[in-house]
């Protein structure tokens, strides 16, 4: 593409900075491998061979200089399974050291009861800034006291004036139960383990909302959702999640590391918006919309390692955002909550349409406005690059693999489930991130493909950043969906989805990368004057010990735009 690049205000009162070495922090080889991961097991264990009262692991997330979240799960008796409502209260010890060996641990207690599912949220203040911690509970009260959790490994986030110079995020996003297993997560523990991965960014579809069969594999069911019905109900959620917990890849990428995640759609139902979802009908069987968002809403509250900011009324705010030093602020947006409904055609540009709602666009506003850090970067659970897509003469296979790709997108001649749909919005960001000169980084999920692409301002002055977006952990993608269609195997990479993939990036010159098939996770590596996005993909999802390894890479410089990496 032609658009010229800025050198703005921020790069100029930087560059002084960036010539002398800075003080760093790093992760490349900061932290020695710990642990090695288990696979998942192809079938669940049965409930009587369950290893209580911990079944569901340990996490950590949000973190800040000073605290972090975090949780576990208690299960007191075989009969206390998640929803169940069944079950005594617990009292736990929670304990956190810089010790493995939990030599001088700082500790507290906390009971935990049916009324949350039995599951345990803490947040011990005091903590120091950049510094690995390692966590555990013990039951103090019930039939299991004495018990002790697995250890989890967090780390806190450096001091707001640290200078680092590098960043690891691990990027992820779509993790479908039923159309594969979490090798991705396996290898994101490793990973983090070793000091390649800070954190772990998760950017929505965390579960799938499907009855059993409904939304499976290349080759079917891989192993069955639970409960086997679409769920709605707060019992229903909280089964789900319980189930998704059970997997012990994602236990281990839990507790290797904290975890900052936001909701896409799935959390609750497809599409959703402020009052509805195109996957719920109002009536008997599903309920009253906002009566099934609560009860979405509150067990990921539960069940994930979140600390929810309260607003003056009390609302429980899953948009919010975290400081690394200097190098870097990350801004979780919630694009579900407060969107209006998705429409296609004139009405996407229709400047009333509103993706963040008035409150958090605010919000974001006064973020950007505050920061003083070298990188904007956005947590963004749908594309915010634009997408033209075009009919191939001729070819089936080449319309239904770009008609999946509009579906996913939810859209016709715009995407209109993502930020295609709120153009007029989408403008006022970009424009809001140029005028306050910003570096921005957006990191995507909800796709199922991998992309790379430029983002210009809307006034045309050049390249104010990048989009960098994962592919699915699990969830069907271009060569799936042939597969299913056409009733013949359609291996990664065939000559559909690369002819697609051709013709997307001939149409949208911003795309600089586009992967159709690909099923893994990436990490950005967030330096001073650049960010690499390294692509990890699952050799087959629907192997439980599948390997896991770097496909592809791709660098965005500050001032450059995409070079070779």
């Amino acid at each position: 593409m032609s658009a010229k690049f800025r050198v703005n205000r921020r790069v100029f009162l930087q560059s002084a900075a960036a010539a002398a070495a800075v003080t760093a922090i790093g992760t490349g080889g900061a932290y020695a491998a710990r642990r090695n991961t288990v696979s998942t097991p192809e079938e669940p264990t049965p409930a009587e061979n369950w290893d209580l009262p911990f079944l569901h692991g340990v996490a950590s997330g949000d973190p800040l200089p000073d605290r972090v979240v975090l949780w576990t799960r208690v299960t007191p008796s075989r009969e206390a399974l998640p929803g169940s409502g069944l079950g005594e209260d617990v009292q736990l010890e929670w304990q956190i050291d810089t010790s493995e060996e939990f030599l001088s641990p700082t500790t507290g207690t906390v009971t935990t009861s049916a009324d949350s599912d039995h599951t345990v949220h803490v947040d011990p203040a005091g903590l120091t800034p950049d510094t690995e911690y390692f966590y555990r509970f013990i039951v103090r009260s019930g039939a299991f006291e004495g018990s002790v959790s697995p250890v989890g490994r967090t780390l806190t986030a450096p001091a707001a004036d640290a200078e680092l110079d590098q960043l690891n995020l691990a990027i992820a996003s779509c993790a479908n139960w039923e159309s594969g297993f979490f090798a991705a997560y396996g290898d994101m523990a490793q990973r983090a383990r070793s000091g390649e991965i800070d954190h772990v960014v998760f950017l929505g579809d965390y579960i799938y909302e499907y009855p059993t069969g409904e939304y499976a594999g290349k080759s079917g069911v891989a192993r069955m959702h639970h409960p086997e019905w679409e769920i709605s109900t707060l019992e229903d959620y909280r089964q789900r999640h319980g189930r998704y917990r059970t997997d012990l890849n994602l236990q281990a990428a839990h507790a290797a590391c904290p975890w900052i995640v936001v909701w896409d759609d799935h959390e609750s139902a497809n599409d959703s918006w402020l009052d509805g979802a195109e996957n719920h009908t109002d009536g008997r069987v599903e309920g009253q919309w906002h009566e099934r968002l609560g009860n979405a809403e509150q067990a990921y509250f539960e069940w994930l390692p979140v600390r929810a900011r309260s607003a003056e009324d009390d609302d429980q705010l899953l948009y919010r955002s975290f400081t690394f030093g200097t190098l870097a602020q990350l801004i979780m947006m919630d694009l579900r909550s407060y969107r209006s409904e998705q429409t296609t055609g004139d009405q996407s540009v229709d400047a009333e349409r509103t993706m963040l709602g008035k409150k958090q666009f605010n919000w974001l506003a006064q973020q950007l406005q505050d920061s003083d850090a070298r990188w904007d970067v956005l947590g963004n659970s749908v594309m915010i690059s634009p997408m033209r897509f075009v009919t191939v003469q001729n070819n089936d296979k080449a319309n239904v693999a770009s008609g999946y790709m509009q579906e996913r997108a939810t859209g016709i001649t715009v995407n209109s489930d993502q930020w295609d749909g709120y153009a007029a919005e989408r403008d006022r960001v970009l424009t809001m991130l140029d005028e306050q000169e910003s570096n921005a980084l957006f990191l995507t999920g909800d796709i199922h493909s991998e992309w790379a692409n430029s983002i210009v301002s809307p006034s045309g002055f050049g390249e104010i950043g990048c989009e960098m977006v994962t592919t699915s952990i699990s969830a069907p993608n271009v060569d799936d969906i042939l597969t299913d269609v056409f009733g013949t195997y359609h291996r990664e990479d065939n000559s559909t989805s690369l002819l697609v993939e051709r013709m997307i990036r001939e149409y949208n010159p911003w795309v600089n990368h586009i992967d159709f098939d690909a099923h893994g996770y990436g990490i950005a590596s967030i330096h001073y004057d650049y960010v690499d996005m390294l692509y990890y993909r699952v050799s087959d999802v629907e192997d439980p010990d599948a390997a896991v390894s770097l496909g592809t890479k791709r660098q965005w410089r500050i001032g450059e735009g995409f070079v070779e990496a």
